[in-house]
């Protein structure tokens, strides 16, 4: 997905249409926690520590390795 869809996504996010809306965040929020996980792994590649992704991206050093440790 490129960053022109998510733009348009992101638009119909704030439909007036609730069920558009819906449709619209839904695919956002897959298509972001796509991209996070091959921010992740690239960071790892770099040589990024746990603890640095995990406050680049907000969350506890456990809960990052939790959910990309295997990856």
């Amino acid at each position: 997905m490129d960053s022109g869809t998510l733009h348009t996504l992101a638009g119909d996010a704030d439909s007036d249409d609730p069920i558009v809306a819906l449709r619209a965040i839904s695919k956002m929020h897959r298509e972001l926690d796509r991209l996070e996980g091959v921010a992740v792994r690239r960071a790892r590649n770099a040589n990024a520590t746990w603890q640095l992704i995990a406050l680049a991206l907000g969350v506890s050093k456990q809960a990052v390795h939790k959910k990309y440790g295997r990856s």
